[in-house]
């Protein structure tokens, strides 16, 4: 192909591609930059495997740390397992370009999206996204794009199209808006409690900006001669569709109206009604019917027809009756209970929540500053954690037995969403400074697990006692769509998040949002729809939050017996090596000392931590005693802890230690310091000089007796 740059100026920003000089073996390669970010995404497609049932997509996006000028710490130097954000952007790729393939299509087909150059101003991930548009347009794959996304920010009371990290931090709203030429196709996003209209609105706004780099992008096709991909499905023999439909329908019909059976009771009805009518009646067929010929040979087969027939009835209930499977009204809620502080104090904080089928474990832990995630092998800006979300999905809360790995992507990103969900609403580090760790464990699974480990996170941090600002809630919206015919559902469980067209989920506050997810099986949503379904989402919310709040009302006064106390204060910066000491020697001793554990950072911010709190106490009163200013003059009672022919060593504060000279033991000739004082004796001391080396000269004449009384005083204290 040949070389090809295109510009696209919007909204104050610009973009650049540059195609047919990247990867020249690979499908489709486009190399994506705005400012001195660049990303190159390819897009390859190989023969599809025999005897699958899905589209094998795979979306890789790899960060080098040579796009920032780095070199990867470890042993080998070189990059190692995916750092979080790259897994949490290779599913931002994936999620909208997924549902833009056609539903037939079983080739292998492989999004790699590699960040090549990288500054500290533009994010590559929403980069990535577009790119991996413009690359399978190239690759000549099926294609109902073309698809592009942009991130919108909110500075004071504008919005702003791509904003840079700095913007990100400072503002109130970090969204990616992804779309196609048929509408909205995902969302995503992480609020300052903004309310419903300012995010309905932020989500228009992007999508304009949506639509310059997808007409961008058709100009882009006409300048090179191409055309969109367009290929005819395989073609399908209806013949056991209509042996399945004659048999089951009815039955599958009449389970769906029976509204008192729970997820399991359907699904055993349901797979009764497979095998009964289906599954017996092909069996009965001569070895030699294409029907059963059919069946023997692809054994999913019946599986999958009886899955879409079943899929159809649904979702024609939902549309024409207005009845969900399980009774429920389009905007209802399931039954919902809360539960905290059923494990033992040794967990700082637990929260159980139940909705419906759907139960989520909790379980806070309180950590010491020196508990940050270090994010240093990344190409962003963030260096450290101090809140981190942990979703484990393990395969009984579906009642199903597989090996045990490490997360997957989609463990991931729950976490991740439920982790943005929060963080608005954390207290400042200054008024808390605890590292804090969220676990949810999914316990039961039948649908919106990751809205549930919002509301199991906010019980379980409020048991803690963490002083949260708001407590958070979320729900999980749902959507069916038939030609012009919409339906928002509340509240979706499995099998509408199976067989439905969106799943959506909104977490916030009583006050607004602070996050959202939505993700497509259609090829596009208008804003309006969007908008209904966020509105119709508050109501659940705030349902939701009522009967959170009947559990636990308020953060516990108390942290748990068994979480670490910690003490914070500041020293002068230039004092931090005192406190440390040469080779970590003086912090180790006071570790050893006191029990308690010493976090500094660079600007002479000091926490102490002990679970017990006279350690930490301890610890603090030694360091302050260090790098305590003394003044010439000032009187303390000091301990003699050392004796040298000509003086004695009186440690005055905890940590720092003065001298008295012979002579100024007492107002007369002393033969022998032994004579006046020994190791272990309380004296009043006043600070006689501190000499250019810092070194403390202490003398026992001309005290005061209001002096002494005074410095006795405050050593009680």
């Amino acid at each position: 192909m040949q070389e090809f740059d295109k510009s696209i100026s919007f909204d104050g920003r610009d973009i650049r591609l540059k195609v047919g000089l990247f990867a020249p073996q690979a499908g489709g390669a486009a190399l994506i930059q705005s400012g001195d970010t660049a990303v190159l995404v390819t897009a390859t497609r190989a023969e599809g495997r025999e005897g699958i049932d899905f589209l094998p997509l795979l979306v890789d996006y790899e960060e080098r740390l040579y796009a920032a000028g780095k070199i990867p710490g470890g042993f080998l130097r070189r990059e190692g397992r995916p750092p979080e954000k790259v897994t949490l952007t290779s599913r931002l790729i994936d999620r909208p370009l997924r549902p833009l393939f056609p539903q037939w299509l079983r080739d292998d087909i492989q999004i790699i999206a590699t960040t090549l150059s990288m500054d500290e101003e533009v994010p590559p991930d929403v980069l990535a996204v577009t790119g991996a548009s413009v690359a399978v347009l190239l690759g000549k794959i099926p294609f109902q794009g073309p698809m592009a996304a942009v991130r919108v920010g909110l500075v004071g009371d504008d919005f702003i199209i791509n904003p840079t990290y700095r913007e990100v931090r400072e503002g109130d709203l970090d969204l990616v808006v992804a779309g196609s030429p048929d509408g909205v196709v995902m969302v995503e996003a992480g609020a300052n409690q903004l309310p419903e209209q300012d995010i309905i609105e932020a989500i228009d706004f992007g999508y304009e900006a949506v639509q310059d780099l997808i007409e961008a992008q058709q100009e882009m096709m006409k300048e090179l001669n191409l055309d969109l991909v367009s290929e005819e499905p395989p073609e399908i023999d209806n013949s056991l569709e209509d042996f399945v439909r004659e048999r089951a329908t009815t039955g599958i019909k009449k389970i769906l109206s029976q509204y008192d059976l729970d997820k399991n009771d359907r699904d055993a009805a349901l797979d009764k009604v497979r095998e009964e009518e289906v599954e017996t009646a092909i069996a009965e067929l001569p070895d030699e019917d294409p029907l059963k010929v059919a069946a023997t040979e692809d054994s999913k087969a019946v599986s999958k027809v009886f899955k879409d027939i079943t899929k159809e009835l649904m979702r024609s209930q939902i549309v024409n009756d207005g009845v969900r499977v399980d009774g429920r009204k389009l905007d209802e809620v399931r039954p919902i209970s809360c539960r905290v502080g059923l494990l033992p104090a040794r967990v700082h904080g637990s929260g159980l929540f139940n909705r419906g089928l759907t139960q989520v474990m909790s379980v806070v832990t309180l950590g010491t500053p020196g508990d940050a995630q270090e994010l240093a092998d990344d190409l962003h800006p963030q260096d450290e954690k101090r809140y981190l979300h942990h979703y484990n999905f393990p395969p009984f809360s579906v009642g199903e037995t597989k090996p045990l790995r490490s997360p997957g992507r989609r463990e991931i990103g729950h976490g991740a969403l439920a982790e943005r969900a929060i963080l608005p609403v954390l207290p400042p580090q200054e008024d808390f400074p605890y590292v804090i760790r969220v676990v949810s464990e999914v316990l039961s699974s039948n649908g919106s697990t990751s809205m549930g480990s919002v509301c199991g996170s906010t019980l379980a941090l409020m048991d803690a006692g963490v002083t949260i600002l708001k407590p958070v809630s979320g729900a999980a919206m749902g959507l069916i769509k038939e030609k012009d015919e919409v339906r928002i559902l509340t509240d979706i469980q499995g099998i509408e998040d199976f067989l439905g067209d969106m799943d959506f989920k909104v977490a916030g506050t009583d006050s607004g949002i602070t996050a959202l997810q939505m993700d497509m099986k259609i090829t596009g949503l208008s804003v309006k729809v969007i908008a209904d379904a966020i509105k119709q989402a508050k109501p659940a919310r705030l349902h939701i939050l009522e009967k959170m709040l009947e559990a636990i009302a308020e953060p516990r006064p108390q942290l748990s017996p068994y979480a670490p106390r910690l003490l914070t204060f500041k020293i002068d910066p230039e004092l931090i090596g005192l406190v440390i000491g040469p080779g970590g020697k003086t912090i180790k001793g006071i570790t050893e000392q006191t029990g308690a554990k010493v976090d500094i950072q660079d600007d002479g911010t000091i926490t102490v931590s002990a679970v017990e709190a006279e350690k930490a106490e301890k610890a603090q009163k030694i360091i302050e005693g260090m790098t305590r200013k003394l003044d010439e003059g000032d009187v303390y009672v000091g301990r003699v802890v050392r004796i040298i022919p000509i003086g004695a060593f009186v440690e005055v504060l905890p940590g720092k230690e003065g001298m008295i000279h012979i002579s100024q033991l007492a107002d007369r000739r002393v033969g022998k310091v032994e004579d006046e004082v020994a190791v272990g004796d309380e004296v009043v001391v006043k600070v006689r000089e501190i000499d250019s080396k810092g070194r403390i000269n202490l003398t026992r004449l001309g005290i005061h007796p209001d002096e002494a009384a005074k410095a006795r005083e405050a050593a009680i204290k």
